[in-house]
C-alpha cells in the first residue's frame, strides 16, 4: 500500500465514517482496494460496506454515497448480513 495515500484515506475515514454509517444499508467502512466484477484492482480507496447494493434512484438523496470524498475515491462493496462495524 502507498503509505501516503493510506494515511489520507485513514484521515477521511476517521472524519466521515459517522456520517456514512447513518446512510441506509451502510454497515461499515474500511481502507481497501476497489472491486470491479468481484475482482480487486490495485486502486486504494475508502471502502463503504453495505448489506446490499441499491440503485441510487431507489435511495433518498441523503442516503446516496458519494463516488469520492475530498478527492479520495469511494467504492461501495456489498457484504450482506446485518452487523454494524466502524
Amino acid at each position: 500500500m502507498d503509505e501516503i495515500q493510506k494515511a489520507k484515506i485513514s484521515d477521511i475515514q476517521a472524519r466521515y465514517s459517522g456520517d456514512l454509517m447513518n446512510k441506509a444499508h451502510v454497515i461499515g467502512t474500511a481502507i481497501g482496494y476497489r472491486q470491479r466484477n468481484q475482482v480487486h484492482t490495485d486502486e486504494l480507496v475508502l471502502v463503504v460496506l453495505v448489506d446490499q447494493k441499491v440503485p441510487p434512484a431507489e435511495l433518498s438523496p441523503q442516503d446516496i454515497i458519494p463516488s469520492q470524498i475530498e478527492g479520495v475515491p469511494v467504492d461501495v462493496q456489498s457484504m450482506g448480513g446485518t452487523f454494524k462495524a466502524g
